[in-house]
């Protein structure tokens, strides 16, 4: 039905292709590349491609089923998707629930403790930069997006997903402590979820015993990161079988 095209664009995740006869869409294959630090930290995991594109593959149904357009067309075997081509727009939407990671060290607070409403945040999609947080009035004067009323559509779609996220992980016993999505421009302007929700782009807390089952395994030198990216999806299996 698909059929991949030439590399248009890789990154330190994943390969975009283009869709041989259809412009509009994408091939995206995902990298056995595990990366922290804006890739100071690097290594390549056997499997972590397969278990991440399944676990993607599943979160996008399940929200598209939950009313959030996102840029998902198909799953491609174990490691591609086909997606809706759209321009990226260059901000990462974080949503925290709980203190943790940068959060914690920048106040100097304890991980752990719940906020009292989930914050919403935006950082500049620049390597060189170091990913920078960006105020609303910051992405405005660099251009990085059209319009205030476009950011707070991002921040409200984030609000949304987090909602979604929240019951999808905690059915499986699963704490959703933070994460960050990116969103699309279709050619008409309107915006779309894109990129990937996985384990790189949540921390993912065992709400019983505190283990990370996320990135952070990885960054922290924790150990068992593929292990807990596949109990991840293996409570994925046994709790969303309609998605998968």
């Amino acid at each position: 039905m698909f059929e991949k095209a030439e590399l248009m664009y890789e990154g330190k995740a994943k390969q975009i292709f283009a869709v041989t006869d259809n412009p509009d869409l994408v091939w995206m294959h995902f990298k056995n590349s595990l990366t922290a630090f804006n890739a100071e930290k690097k290594d390549e995991m056997d499997g972590k491609g397969e278990v991440n594109q399944k676990i993607a593959s599943v979160i996008f149904r399940f929200l598209q089923s939950r009313g959030v357009e996102t840029h998902f067309v198909d799953q491609i075997g174990d490691r591609d998707m086909v997606c809706q081509k759209v321009e990226i727009i260059p901000l990462e939407v974080v949503v925290r629930n709980t203190i943790a990671g940068s959060l914690a060290k920048k106040f100097g607070l304890a991980e752990g403790e719940d906020l009292q409403d989930p914050l919403t945040e935006f950082f500049y999609k620049k390597d060189e930069l170091g990913d920078p947080f960006l105020s609303d009035e910051q992405a405005l004067m660099l251009g990085v997006s059209d319009s205030q009323e476009e950011l707070d559509e991002m921040k409200q779609s984030a609000l949304k997903i987090n909602q979604q996220l929240s019951e999808f992980f905690g059915k499986m016993n699963v704490r959703l402590v933070d994460f960050k999505v990116e969103f699309g421009r279709r050619p008409d302007g309107s915006i779309l979820l894109a990129d990937e929700i996985t384990p790189d782009s949540c921390r993912l807390w065992d709400k019983e015993t505190g283990d990370k089952l996320d990135k952070d395994r990885f960054r922290r030198d924790l150990g068992r990161v593929l292990e807990s990216y596949q109990e991840i999806y293996s409570r994925i299996e046994a709790q969303w079988q309609e998605y998968l």
